[in-house]
């Protein structure tokens, strides 16, 4: 209980992290985590590039090898401004992006602005972030003006733009700003900026408000705000919408900082294939046939490492940032930009609230492949459901730290039960380990250990059960005569022998009482055939006996006899005892009668006893032997008599002078029965007569155990008591 209190207090523990981590503040390892799986999930659904780099964009590259062939960074304004001719005016494209800005003037700023006035030029400004006051150059025309920071989005108090004659000459231009996360991956971009109180563009948006409108006339750009509620104490902004002249508009949804996520075709990188790179000192050469490029969107960016515009993403360790804006705007074109939706802190917080407790109910099942089974198939339906959302409906939603946060309740758990259970099978064994063999004990303690159910077969109850009890007769003499170490070996010699052969056939060794041993079948496991089983354990006893006095005769100690005593009946079998003390044992009339029968052994002269009801349930007998009646007998402390067999060895079948010797036996017990004592005299002087005409061998594996001698043992004492009775004077009626 203990355990499972700690279990449970560990899940509202989680549950709180939880909730924190979704609703307050992100935890750091969480928020990695869930990075990492959203890298994996975009990996996976993200669009196949195998057919190509993307056919409408790409990117022109101020590589390592345009810087040697060119001169080294930054480039005069009339090379830029030949670059720009190159590509708007002789290849046509339909859209020149800079990921470069220019804010001070310099040499050859007016052939720059001549190159881009009338061109579908969007020219690049960054942003900086609070607490800087550094602005520079002219910004573009604002998409609105607002006079509040939409809850959650960067504050922006600087910039640096191009100067006001390259402004006026390429109306549109976006900032190039990225924002890594906190493991320093690029995952997203900001959509727009706030900036002195004017809505400004990202460059990726600035390029599709260009690309989407006339010639003359651009996209125009609106926000959409979301009103301030209880839970949003501030307005912010749920999309931008895009309404190209004559189309539908589009809406854009945004995150709640006002990001978009880079929808990453593929891996990044020059040589990645995702994109088509053109080497910027070829196109300035001249080398591209001229309008080869008609049509396409193009921006110009750098991959040289001295540039220092590579960034790390979850695409590639050293991507161009120009790749970067290429990826986004390729999203945007293609209408397959995923974004995370402003309610994702209490989808979140719901999600891990659900995790725990289906992971929790799933880990409580008690077999544990079954709770583990269980447990990934709550985690394979959540993660199944969330790359359907973000396939079908571009959500980009958290799962992982819901995985994470179930997969660590449900291991505590499984934890617990293993536990738990090892604990209860120790303490099985401890209890078993007494009266079983060892791979009964451990096999017995880990069935009831994996299913407490069953553990209710240790409480006392009713049972039919098959009881043995066997002791040394003598004893009392042995224990006289021998030194106690002898006498110890002795026991120890004997104990060891009835263990070995009442394990060897299923039973349960009770306890040693003395010099006797108790044992039954039929528990703590159910054994429908519990009597056959004591039936052929106590046949091999007695089989057992010569061997063991060999032993002891090496060792120098007297040979013993023991008498055996089975029953069978309905007893109160279970774990009983005091407080302080308690055993697995059996106690009932059945128990009494089998050791009333074992004492009766050294009485009617036969060293096995087995009562009717044992007899009866047993059937046949074992092979090699067959059933003798040996009375029918008042014992001690009952009320009714009870009828008694022995064993005897013989051929399977019989001889026939066997058999004539089992049928004399039998009409001698029926003489006995009717109270005809001189026709049983004188059928067990047949008896004797045929036993010494029987030469064949005893047929037994022990001679002590074979029908001649078993009727040599027996019929003395029933001789006795009958010439006794024949001599007692008749009883007068009155």
């Amino acid at each position: 209980m203990r355990l499972r209190g700690l279990a449970w207090w560990a899940g509202g523990v989680l549950a709180l992290l939880g909730a924190w981590h979704a609703a307050v503040r992100p935890l750091p390892p969480l928020a990695r985590l869930e990075a990492a799986a959203e890298d994996w999930r975009q990996d996976l659904l993200a669009p196949a590039h195998a057919a190509g780099p993307h056919p409408d964009i790409l990117i022109v590259d101020i590589d390592e090898a345009s810087l040697q062939a060119v001169g080294h960074w930054p480039w005069p304004r009339k090379r830029i401004a030949a670059l720009s001719r190159e590509l708007l005016q002789r290849q046509q494209v339909a859209a020149l992006a800079f990921d470069f800005v220019f804010p001070e003037a310099a040499e050859g700023d007016d052939m720059l602005a001549a190159a881009w006035r009338g061109q579908p030029v969007v020219a690049g400004f960054y942003l900086q972030a609070t607490g800087a006051n550094y602005r520079a150059g002219q910004l573009p025309a604002a998409l609105a003006s607002t006079n509040k920071v939409p809850q959650g989005w960067p504050l922006w108090t600087g910039y640096a733009a191009s100067l006001p004659a390259l402004a006026q000459a390429a109306p549109h231009a976006g900032f190039f700003n990225v924002l890594p996360d906190t493991d320093g991956l690029v995952r997203s971009v900001p959509a727009a900026a706030v900036v002195q109180g004017q809505l400004q563009p990202s460059l990726a948006l600035a390029t599709l408000q260009l690309v989407t409108g006339s010639p003359a006339t651009a996209a125009g750009v609106s926000a959409e705000w979301l009103p301030a509620t209880n839970a949003l104490p501030q307005a912010t902004v749920a999309a931008l919408r895009v309404s190209p002249p004559g189309q539908a508009a589009r809406r854009l949804p945004v995150d709640e900082h006002g990001n978009w996520r880079v929808p990453f075709r593929g891996p990044a990188g020059v040589q990645a294939g995702s994109f088509r790179y053109l080497s910027a000192a070829a196109v300035l050469a001249g080398e591209l046939p001229a309008a080869s490029l008609a049509g396409r969107i193009v921006l110009l960016g750098s991959s040289a490492p001295g540039l220092a515009d590579l960034r790390p993403t979850p695409a590639g360790h050293a991507t161009p940032g120009v790749e970067v804006h290429a990826h986004l705007l390729a999203g945007l074109i293609d209408g397959s930009l995923p974004y995370r939706p402003a309610w994702a802190p209490g989808y979140e917080a719901c999600l891990i609230a659900l995790s725990l407790l289906l992971c929790g109910l799933a880990a409580r099942l008690k077999a544990a492949p079954l709770a583990l089974a269980s447990v990934a198939a709550v985690m394979a339906l959540q993660l199944a459901a969330n790359a359907a959302l973000y396939a079908g409906a571009a959500l980009v939603l958290p799962v992982a730290s819901a995985l994470l946060l179930g997969a660590m309740l449900a291991a505590l758990l499984v934890g617990q039960n293993y536990l738990g259970e090892w604990r209860n099978r120790r303490s099985l064994l401890q209890l078993f380990d007494q009266y079983l063999p060892p791979e009964r004990a451990r096999a017995l303690a880990l069935e009831l250990a994996r299913d407490p159910a069953q553990q209710q077969t240790l409480q006392a109850e009713n049972r039919e059960l098959t009881l043995l009890f066997c002791d040394l007769q003598g004893f009392t003499a042995l224990s006289e005569q021998l030194p106690p170490l002898a006498l110890r070996d002795l026991l120890n010699n004997y104990f060891s022998a009835v263990t070995q052969v009442v394990h060897a056939h299923g039973g349960t060794l009770d306890k040693f009482i003395g010099d006797a041993v108790m044992a039954f079948w039929g528990a703590p496991q159910a054994q429908p055939d519990h009597a056959q089983h004591a039936v052929a354990a106590a046949w091999d006893l007695r089989q057992a006996a010569e061997p063991l006095n060999q032993r002891l005769r090496d060792q120098g100690l007297p040979a013993i006899r023991f008498g055996i005593g089975l029953a069978t009946g309905v007893v109160c079998v279970g774990d009983l005892g005091s407080a302080l003390r308690r055993s697995y044992t059996a106690v009932g009339d059945a128990v009494n009668l089998a050791a009333r029968l074992e004492a009766l052994t050294r009485e009617l002269g036969a060293p096995l006893l087995v009562a009717d009801s044992t007899q009866a349930a047993c059937g046949p007998a074992p092979a090699g032997s067959a059933w003798l009646e040996v009375d029918q007998t008042q014992v001690r402390g009952r009320q009714q008599s009870v009828t008694v067999f022995t064993l005897a060895g013989t051929a399977s079948p019989p001889t026939p002078a066997q058999a004539l010797q089992l049928q004399t036996w039998a009409l001698a017990q029926a003489a006995v029965r009717t109270h005809h004592a001189a026709q049983a005299l004188a059928l067990l002087a047949d008896l004797t007569a045929l036993r010494a005409a029987d030469t064949s061998s005893p047929l037994a594996p022990s001679a002590a155990m074979a029908l001649n001698t078993v009727l040599a043992a027996l019929c003395p004492p029933l001789e006795h008591r009958l010439q006794s009775e024949a001599q007692e004077p008749p009883t007068l009626l009155p």
